[in-house]
């Protein structure tokens, strides 16, 4: 360390002129450094065809063989494993190099708003807004964009998947169920002014200040949101509620009213809305238990906040958005909660809704209107449920980019309608744009990449994609019917119009052979442990046959666990003897997003 300052020191000039010795804050080779404990390599996790060490990053750097080689194992490894993966919902079929290149030497930043241009003109907003008004068309809402007309529809392009986009949606639920309400902060120049005055130049912030509706003495719980969600639910959503502290039905039924569940013998709460036949069913979420859940709680005033799937992770099941809205609205209505007159401190009154409902549409809001349209043709005997803004009800929706059109990385949209959006939280000079969505700073590429091939792939061509990918489903589901067949109950089950197909879990071989992914099931009490390959764009009918040898093999199937006694149970809930009962947060990852 002594040598290291020496040297700090010792560095007097620069081509400025002279700097006094001790006053560079930094120089890099005067850096701090530690060595490892051990080489990191060993205590990592192993990744077949990739030497670990080949990786790791020197302070000199690597010489231009050591890096060659490297990206060769790193190119061979990832070619291999995209020519057999099979279990994720994400599309593989991807050809964006030849055409948009040259555009990864710049950084393109959509910072900000999509509909207002900013200070960094390095972005490509323009396409994003092309990109939106594609998919408003699609779901049905009013377009183009235009904040004179409430109805008319908002959104992004987001940076991640649709974990964002459901993270954003609640968020924007939350605040305005809860009676938020954003102004123009009064006393920002006044405050600006008496902080210049000791002589340092002072700009004025354009921030906006939230202001709390205070909720009537007889309705205690009117800006209280409540979350349901279906025990097939994506733990994004979990995630989410826990960052943004929304509560849901479960805690404040344990908390406030045990005993007094609408929808159990027993009062118990669920954690979570049943799905139909539970662990065996479809996966979709069961429409008569999440009904008597909202009436219980709307009937004392809690404004409702529900998130429905399209295209569960896991079944790939499709809730049924309009059958689910026109069963609740009558409740909403009969509780007031359609429409709620909100009043602020300032005598200011306010006219929202008390309930919001977005739709998780990861793969189903891409991917399902194409097969409606066929459905409209004669082309297929069924269609998914509607979801879309054709219904009033709906007020926010996401998909993810990476999923049925395939881009590189995660990405997606989110849209809402312009007359729900309360965001921003602030309107930054610096960047010329009110900074309206989550992320701030934003990928530019994602919007290039959707409009690329939005631009490639017209509506009969994703049609046409779309009927071959439920045909090779239909393939995959009676090859794995036929091997159940000669090898006795496999679990094999397919959700109508879903593109995964799942069975007994697999061993870990083949397992990572195809990059499968795995989940745990009770079904009638008993535990089951579950694979499930997904069918998109890059599968072909040899992949799936290559699979369905290897799961003729010896030992091809992994032995099936029994599940833990309450003594052995990790969940601290179980264990909770006092107190205010605990969130809850589920153990397995039912994929990803």
């Amino acid at each position: 360390m002594t040598e290291r300052i020496n040297r700090r020191e010792a560095l007097t000039r620069t081509s400025a002129g002279l700097v006094m010795a001790g006053t560079v804050p930094w120089v890099a080779d005067a850096a701090p450094e530690t060595d490892p404990l051990q080489p990191p390599c060993e205590l990592y996790p192993e990744v077949f065809g990739i030497s670990c060490d080949s990786f790791q990053l020197p302070p000199e750097g690597m010489t231009a063989a050591h890096r060659s080689a490297a990206l060769t194992q790193l190119q061979a490894y990832q070619s291999l494993q995209k020519s057999r993966t099979l279990g994720f919902q994400a599309n593989q079929d991807i050809n964006y190099q030849e055409d948009l290149q040259p555009f990864l030497n710049f950084h393109i930043n959509n910072v900000g708003d999509p509909f207002q241009t900013g200070s960094f003109t390095l972005n490509s907003k323009w396409m994003e807004r092309a990109v939106l008004d594609y998919y408003a068309r699609l779901w049905n809402a009013v377009w183009p964009h235009d904040p004179e007309n409430p109805e008319s529809y908002w959104g992004y392009v987001l940076t991640m998947g649709s974990t964002e986009g459901n993270l954003y949606g609640l968020w924007n639920g939350r605040d305005y169920l809860a009676g938020k309400c954003l102004l123009d902060d009064p006393h920002a120049e006044a405050e600006t002014r008496e902080a210049s005055r000791d002589g340092r130049a002072r700009c004025v912030p354009r921030r906006l200040v939230y202001q709390q509706a205070k909720a009537p003495t007889d309705t205690p719980h009117a800006f209280s949101p409540v979350a349901f969600y279906s025990e097939d639910t994506h733990y994004s959503i979990i995630k989410a509620l826990r960052m943004l502290e929304i509560q849901t039905f479960y805690e404040i039924g344990t908390n406030d009213y045990p005993g007094q569940c609408p929808i159990s013998a027993d009062g118990t709460w669920p954690k979570e809305v049943p799905s139909q036949d539970g662990g065996s069913g479809p996966g979709s979420i069961d429409v008569d238990a999440l009904s008597q859940l909202v009436e219980f709680f709307a009937a004392r005033g809690y404004p409702i906040l529900v998130n429905l799937n399209y295209g569960t992770t896991f079944k790939g099941a499709y809730d049924d958005v309009e059958t689910i809205g026109k069963r609740l609205m009558p409740i909403i209505r009969r509780h007031g909660l359609d429409q709620r007159n909100i009043e602020y401190q300032d005598g200011r009154h306010e006219t929202r809704q008390g309930f919001w409902i977005h739709v998780d549409g990861a793969l189903g809001a891409a991917y399902m209107p194409f097969l409606e349209m066929a459905h409209n043709d004669g082309r297929l005997t069924q269609r998914g449920p509607n979801f879309d803004f054709r219904l009033p009800f709906v007020n926010s929706i996401t998909m993810s980019g990476h999923k049925w059109i395939g881009a590189p990385w995660p990405c997606g949209v989110f849209m809402t309608k312009t007359k729900f959006l309360l965001l921003p939280p602030s309107r930054p000079n610096y960047i010329g744009s009110r900074d309206s969505t989550l992320a701030g700073s934003r990928n530019g590429f994602s919007a290039i990449i959707l409009w690329d091939f939005l631009s490639r792939h017209s509506y009969a061509q994703q049609i046409d994609r779309a009927l071959r990918l439920e045909k090779l489903a239909d393939y995959a589901y009676e090859q794995l019917k036929s091997l159940e067949r000669q090898h006795g109950d496999l679990w094999v089950a397919r959700t109508p119009l879903a593109l995964t197909i799942r069975f007994k879990r697999a061993s870990d071989d083949i397992t990572l052979k195809y990059s499968l992914a795995n989940e745990t099931l009770y079904v009638n009490g008993e535990k089951r442990d579950y694979s499930h390959i997904y069918i998109m764009e890059h599968v072909t009918n040899a992949k799936i046959d290559s699979m369905i040898s290897d799961l003729r093999g010896a030992a091809a199937f992994a032995e099936q666990l029994a599940p833990q006694s309450d003594a052995e149970t990790t969940d601290c809930t179980a264990s909770l003897k006092e107190g205010r009962s605990l969130v809850f947060v589920p153990e397995f990852g039912r994929g990803m997003k």
